[in-house]
């Protein structure tokens, strides 16, 4: 066999197997969130399917090729790996998306990818939205939004609640002061009740910060997607609204057919 169609069939031996074991690669990767802002910490993590030795994790971030923060960490026994970056810095002032790249071993490659919005991108706002309460005339509610702006808030007696209607342009975070005098949740024996929040029609968590004899503090996380938020308690002004006017007048003819019935009776 002529040497060079050797060396040749050998060279394409070796870039086919690196190949397959690239494609293959005994460890992944993944970010906690989608999207960060400045000064968010960013949590990767991952797993390594087969644990070399003591061969630790190399991990390079990058911004359109340039290369932002660097990294070298152990895996743990089980094969699970963490790193925490801060994002913040004179590296970290270009807004799009960033690559994280680790490596282990020689051909063992994972990528993932984020979005950054440095803080001079970031739309941030604290006002007070007056807020129609029909015969109760209006009220403002306090509220600081991060990451989008407040398109309308209004009571809704259906639910009980209030709903928001936001313009997201990253992910952030709304922060409402609610006045227990006309939104609040409580339970039967006065004390304070966990609200209901619903983002486009889907059940969420929120954080409750401060409580105070008039007003209850809550923080909800939005998505850039999202657009609808209610928070729905256990008491809103106006107390009768569409719901609660039906079942008042349900209760009233069925008294009036009871008692109806009772004199019927008794004749």
């Amino acid at each position: 066999m002529d040497i060079r169609i050797f060396y040749v069939l050998t060279l394409l031996a070796v870039i086919s197997s690196s190949t397959v074991f690239a494609e293959n690669s005994i460890i992944s990767i993944q970010t906690d969130k989608s999207n960060y802002n400045e000064e968010d910490s960013i949590l990767i993590s991952g797993n390594v399917s087969i644990i070399i030795g003591e061969t630790p994790v190399s991990l390079q971030l990058f911004k359109d090729g340039n290369l932002i923060d660097i990294a070298q960490f152990q895996v743990s026994e089980d094969g699970n790996y963490f790193h925490t970056i801060l994002a913040q810095g004179p590296l970290w002032k270009n807004q799009g998306e960033y690559t994280v790249k680790v490596v282990y071993g020689e051909a063992n490659i994972a990528e993932t990818s984020f979005t950054f919005s440095p803080a001079s991108e970031i739309i941030e706002a604290t006002n007070n939205f007056e807020v129609n309460a029909g015969d109760s005339g209006t009220f403002d509610l306090k509220y600081t939004i991060r990451g989008g702006t407040i398109e309308d808030i209004r009571i809704n007696p259906e639910i009980l609640g209030l709903t928001v209607e936001i313009n997201p342009v990253t992910e952030g975070t709304l922060v409402l002061d609610l006045p227990r005098k006309y939104i609040d949740a409580e339970k039967q024996n006065g004390k304070d009740e966990v609200f209901i929040v619903l983002i486009d029609d889907i059940q969420t968590t929120y954080d409750e910060s401060t409580t105070f004899s008039e007003s209850r503090t809550i923080t909800i996380d939005f998505k850039p997607n999202d657009s609808e938020i209610q928070i729905i308690g256990t008491y809103v002004i106006p107390e009768f609204g569409t719901i609660a006017m039906i079942i008042l007048t349900v209760g009233i003819m069925v008294s009036i057919l009871l008692t109806r019935n009772k004199f019927q009776i008794k004749i």
